[in-house]
């Protein structure tokens, strides 16, 4: 028996006229789980929580998502309706990730994708990851015999990624540089097998920064955010700069109108 949405779910509990506010996806990282609940429903979003929970028998807490990713180290604020606290372990693949939803930016919803760029990961790899995070592209590559150069601004998943590092047994795999993705090219002068380059909304330049630090027949990864009619000048942008374009993917909309693509490309030049 298929189970009913949130919103019929609520039937009942909140007036008719405001079920169409429910929001009817929410994440789950760990135990936690993250809706969005519109300041129409304020006076019901306990309720709204407690439902929530009740979907998932693992669910401890719920936040109520108040802010957008904002700043440097692109963090939403939260409000906690159920449950007391935003640390959380979660679990993809096999692989652990420790982590506060309130100190660092973490997509569950990108685990297929991760998994899907991790399974071309080849043993003796050098690998590039800026924007890493508490590690979800790191560790996994790690894992698979690569190794892993991880750059990442925000302390907290700085902190976060080390601890991770030896929870997954990789340590001995990965290198952590807490800096700014904007000073790679002056702290690294090796070139590497393979880059992925999951970067935050609107920062396309890290392309043309990082790319040259990807060996001749190297792999990149390159995560954008773009409207579908843009992609087919995109592609062509690429192959005239010399890239090999080995697919290219959507990942999940993030705006009206506006989807996360990935450019899989081998480098040529």
């Amino acid at each position: 028996m298929r189970r009913r949405d949130l919103r019929s779910t609520l039937e009942g509990e909140i007036p008719a006229a405001l079920l169409q506010d429910v929001p009817n996806r929410f994440d789950v990282i760990g135990d936690i789980a993250i809706a969005s609940i519109p300041p129409s429903l304020a006076e019901y979003r306990f309720q709204i929580a407690k439902t929530i929970a009740n979907r998932r028998g693992n669910i401890k807490t719920v936040l109520n998502k108040i802010s957008l990713v904002q700043g440097d180290h692109r963090v939403s604020e939260f409000e906690i309706l159920l449950g007391e606290s935003t640390v959380t372990t979660h679990r993809e693949y096999k692989h652990r990730y420790n982590l506060d939803v309130s100190e660092v930016f973490f997509n569950s919803r990108l685990s297929f994708e991760r998994q899907r760029v991790m399974s071309q990961v080849q043993k003796g790899e050098n690998i590039l990851v800026p924007f890493c995070g508490v590690g979800p592209f790191v560790i996994p590559a790690a894992a698979r015999g690569a190794n892993v150069l991880g750059i990442e601004k925000n302390p907290a998943a700085c902190k976060w990624l080390f601890e991770n590092i030896y929870l997954n047994n990789v340590s001995s795999k990965v290198d952590l540089i807490c800096a700014d993705a904007l000073d790679i090219p002056n702290m690294v002068k090796s070139r590497f097998d393979r880059i992925i380059i999951p970067i935050p909304y609107g920062m396309d330049f890290f392309f043309e920064l990082l790319s040259p630090l990807a060996k001749k027949e190297g792999f990149l990864h390159f995560y954008t955010f773009k409207v579908a009619g843009e992609i087919e000048s995109i592609k062509e942008n690429f192959s005239e700069l010399g890239y090999e374009i080995l697919g290219v993917r959507r990942c999940g909309n993030v705006a009206s109108g506006v989807s996360r693509w990935v450019f899989d490309l081998q480098k040529h030049i």
